[in-house]
């Protein structure tokens, strides 16, 4: 017999994913990274410094997508839209792995505000779901368009010999991209204005803390 999951059970869930979200042992689908074959050609020191910092900033920005999608998972009503929700947080955790990667080879650690960001994405998250699904999927919606526009600025800032993070970035902007179209199509709405100005901002807080910290 199939078991159902209780709320309690579903809970503690939650705080594995978060635990194995901000250890770096988050499960993915298992897709290679797309930098796998590429050869590590940034050698100038300072210029590993700079895009090191940078793809702190985008772990950063995956770690909050994990609890954005978590949380809207979380309280989501509809069993399909739920199963949708996790396998997207799947695949953005295979985003996930690929900028731990590369963070390790250039030696740099990952930002000590991510819990925080976990804590944010999740709360955004969950407080979308209770709205209904066309503002839950219209939050997917709204944050993979502004992490598409994240990445294009990083991939403008990034060293041009720096192909192994450009061949990760690239990916992750094309994934990103069908994502929103997929939440759009599944009935996501536009979220009004003062929505997508209060994460804007919050994007540029969690940008400005990791790039630092």
């Amino acid at each position: 017999m199939q078991r159902h999951s209780s709320p309690l059970d579903r809970l503690v869930g939650q705080f594995d994913h978060a635990l194995r979200t901000l250890h770096g042992v988050q499960r993915g689908t298992g897709k290679p990274s797309p930098a796998a074959a590429l050869d590590d050609t940034l050698v100038e020191p300072s210029e590993r410094v700079r895009a090191g910092r940078l793809m702190r900033v985008d772990h950063a920005g995956e770690v909050m997508a994990q609890a954005l999608y978590q949380g809207q998972a979380f309280m989501s009503r509809e069993t399909p839209l739920r199963a949708h929700l996790e396998q997207a947080a799947r695949e953005e955790a295979d985003h996930l792995h690929w900028c731990e990667e590369r963070l390790r080879e250039f030696r740099m650690r990952p930002s000590l505000l991510n819990p925080l960001w976990y804590m944010g994405g999740w709360l955004m998250g969950a407080s979308a779901a209770r709205l209904g699904r066309s503002t839950n999927l219209g939050l997917v919606a709204e944050v993979e368009r502004q992490v598409e526009a994240h990445i294009e600025d990083h991939l403008q800032q990034l060293p041009a010999d720096d192909i192994r993070s450009r061949a990760i970035l690239n990916t992750m902007q094309e994934e990103e991209i069908q994502h929103g179209q997929n939440a759009m199509s599944l009935g996501g709405r536009k979220l009004p204005l003062p929505a997508r100005l209060g994460m804007r901002l919050l994007s540029r807080l969690m940008t400005r803390g990791s790039l630092w910290v």
